[in-house]
């Protein structure tokens, strides 16, 4: 199946296909997706519901990180299937009681949205905890799903925006946990040649380093 019979037939998307078109209420207005966002990277998350312990501590570690986000062109922009003035109450809350401004946006779904991403809990009709991070040409680059008693890890998401950054730009794969891989410390991986030329070629390139002609690294282009 072609990606464009994939994204036709309805089903929840996957990485490397366009995030499905849709226009959403928010508690910054009506948002397009992904058109308003061209050109950003965006990571869209949703959270079980208001007023939940574990999602509050979610809300503010991310707009701990948001101007961190912002230096990398990436907006962040939330969902659950709470109606608007449920997500604004709770964001006044949120200010008057942690002193935390939350400045990005939230969706409010009545479940359309949550249906479409596959965001809806198996055992109840709340969202479960979903990070889809789009890329500035509104495709799919990344896909997360945390059960409902587990925060997620801020620094992660923030290490998987840099990387695909990286990644994108330069054409380049990020080893395991890069910037501090146990063999390559902040070096990125040069894709596998396909080809006999290439993998001779790069054996000679005094830019790369190689373990073997498949197996080959080089310093952060960034």
């Amino acid at each position: 199946m072609s990606l464009k019979e994939y994204e036709e037939t309805g089903k929840i998307p996957l990485i490397g296909t366009n995030f499905p078109k849709m226009v959403v209420q928010t508690t910054h207005g009506m948002k397009k997706l992904p058109g308003d966002y061209s050109g950003k990277w965006l990571i869209l998350f949703s959270h079980p519901a208001d007023y939940t312990p574990v999602c509050t501590t979610e809300f503010v570690s991310f707009q701990k990180h948001y101007d961190e986000f912002q230096a990398m062109n990436t907006e962040l922009i939330g969902l659950s299937i709470d109606q608007v003035f449920s997500h604004m109450k709770w964001v006044d809350w949120i200010k008057e009681k942690l002193d935390v401004e939350i400045q990005f946006p939230i969706i409010a779904d009545h479940g359309e949205v949550a249906k479409q991403l596959g965001m809806i809990h198996a055992k109840g009709s709340n969202t479960v905890r979903a990070v889809f991070i789009i890329d500035p040409k509104g495709i799919i680059q990344a896909i997360l799903y945390y059960p409902s008693d587990l925060g997620r890890n801020m620094k992660e998401i923030v290490r998987m925006i840099k990387a695909l950054r990286v990644s994108a730009k330069n054409g380049v794969a990020m080893p395991a946990n890069w910037p501090e891989n146990e063999l390559f410390g902040d070096d990125v991986i040069v894709p596998p040649a396909k080809d006999q030329k290439t993998a001779k070629e790069r054996l000679e390139d005094k830019d790369i380093e190689c373990l073997d002609w498949w197996l080959c690294h080089k310093k952060n282009p960034e």
